[in-house]
């Protein structure tokens, strides 16, 4: 198996996930954090909910890394939204979109940061953001029983 490198950097990743009640997994991170995810008759997150959370936040830090080297956000605020539909392709999300709603401080910093935020959004999703890349790119996924 893969060495695990968690964090940002690159290298194998991994979860696992454990049933807790019908619908209701416990999912659990090599560096030992938990949550609980669900199939939407509780208030955790479902899967999808879980998908635009990833690629909202996986651009959210990207940008935010780039923009905070100028100056420190007022606000930053970011929405990812889409709609499930099904096809002849099965189930899918389709129309995804994330949005950045960002200010800064007045001032030559703030400036900075304003100028920079739209080439940050921009290079998060066209080459930082191993989870919108993922999902552009239409990565397979291997499906299949675990070895025993």
């Amino acid at each position: 198996m893969a060495q695990e490198t968690g964090g940002t950097g690159l290298g194998h990743r991994s979860i696992s996930m454990e049933r807790v009640e019908k619908g209701v997994f416990e999912v659990t991170n090599v560096r030992g954090g938990t949550m609980r995810i669900g199939g939407g008759e509780s208030a955790d997150f479902t899967p999808v909910e879980l998908l635009l959370t990833a690629i909202a936040g996986c651009s959210a830090v990207d940008v935010d890394f780039i923009t905070v080297k100028r100056a420190e956000p007022e606000s930053f605020v970011v929405e990812a939204s889409g709609d499930k539909v099904r096809d002849d392709d099965g189930n899918h999300m389709d129309g995804l979109q994330v949005r950045f709603a960002v200010t800064f401080p007045e001032g030559e910093a703030g400036d900075k940061a304003r100028e920079m935020l739209p080439k940050a959004i921009a290079m998060s999703h066209d080459r930082l953001c191993t989870v919108s890349r993922t999902v552009v790119l239409g990565t397979p996924i291997d499906s299949g029983l675990a070895q025993t």
